[in-house]
């Protein structure tokens, strides 16, 4: 799977863009806020719908305009797919299929995979459980189009539930209309819990290898599920928490409040690991997220790199490259050199400066 072109209309910076990519190793640099991540951004968005900085669409509209147009140019081995997205201020955005506007966002899952790696998933680990819901979600979306349905469904119901909790006429109004809620509650939340369960035990497989090269063979990593419910079902943990849910107003318990542990030797990093740790575990979560699209797709994903190298001691930048051989790759960076002193082979390098990119050979 490869991009070969990239055109944008009114995105953030662009006035228009017009970029041809390589099918390996494509390169970005140039001095901070010119417009790089903006450009792995669009590719990000125009693949699976949501922007991964969690912008909501108006704000990436360019300043005074009113829309904005994504074209991205696909060969899944050998398939061509042009998928054009427009962003609009004041309405929900528009997406077309070789030139065929689809109904749902989600049927636009499965055609492009992405794995995307910023300086800020360095931090994966040590920051909030919701970041790590966000990580399990989005791989899962763009791998199983059945998890994003259900995800989609998910979310509707306990927004509608917390409505009624927070709006209810009456205590005995609310939980009559209650009980109609968690019955698809649970019906959704339990095939949420069930898919992402079998994806740990699937990155499990894959991150141990990883991490002990990483390591030098002196850490042994384990991921576990951590659901909220303990021994509970999903309907029974409802059930229990009822009263809570009614005095805050808000659904307590559910796989939207799960998390995802990280053990090394026995040890929780996310509380008591160092910081290095913390690092190279998220480090290995995402080399790991390339081997799983591998596995499951049969196919490898389009891999986006922003400005990540900065971020690694030598040892971990050398094995990020390694491990990205025969894989579509675009990577942003202040300078080009770093990459020579890793001989590193470059097809494409784009010089980005004040919202345009020019290719330098």
């Amino acid at each position: 799977m490869i991009i070969k072109s990239l055109k944008l209309k009114n995105f953030r910076n662009y006035n228009l863009l017009n970029l041809e990519f390589d099918s390996a190793t494509n390169i970005f640099y140039g001095d901070n806020a010119q417009g790089k991540t903006n450009i792995l951004e669009s590719i990000y968005l125009g693949s699976t719908t949501k922007s991964h900085r969690g912008t909501k669409d108006r704000d990436i509209i360019k300043f005074e305009e009113e829309e904005s147009h994504i074209e991205l140019i696909i060969d899944k081995k050998g398939v061509p797919f042009q998928i054009d997205m427009h962003l609009k201020k004041n309405a929900p955005k528009g997406i077309a299929i070789n030139k065929h506007s689809i109904r749902k966002a989600s049927e636009l899952c499965g055609i492009v995979n992405i794995v995307f790696f910023s300086p800020e998933d360095l931090n994966i680990i040590k920051n909030g459980p919701a970041e790590r819901r966000r990580f399990m979600d989005a791989e899962l979306a763009q791998i199983d189009k059945i998890y994003l349905n259900n995800l989609l469904n998910y979310n509707r119901i306990v927004n509608q539930r917390n409505k009624l909790l927070k709006n209810g006429k009456s205590k005995d109004e609310i939980e009559e209309t209650l009980d109609i809620w968690d019955k698809q509650l649970v019906t959704y939340g339990n095939l949420l819990i069930d898919r992402r369960k079998i994806f740990i035990d699937l990155v499990n497989k894959i991150i141990s290898n990883v991490h002990k090269k990483l390591t030098g063979n002196k850490e042994d990593i384990i991921l576990k599920y951590e659901s909220g419910l303990g021994s509970l079902d999903f309907k029974q943990a409802l059930q229990k928490n009822r009263a809570r849910d009614l005095k805050f107003k808000s659904t307590s318990c559910g796989p939207h409040r799960d998390d995802i542990g990280f053990f090394i030797n026995g040890l929780d990093i996310r509380k008591f690991g160092s910081q290095g740790q913390q690092r190279t575990t998220a480090l290995s979560l995402k080399l790991s997220e390339i081997d799983l699209v591998k596995q499951i797709t049969g196919d490898k994903p389009i891999l986006l790199l922003d400005d990540v190298l900065s971020e690694l001691d030598k040892s971990r930048q050398n094995y990020l490259l390694d491990s990205i051989d025969g894989i579509q790759t675009l990577i942003t960076c202040t300078g080009v050199e770093e990459f020579v002193k890793h001989r590193f082979s470059i097809n494409k390098i784009f010089h980005v400066e004040n919202g345009m990119a020019r290719n330098e050979n």
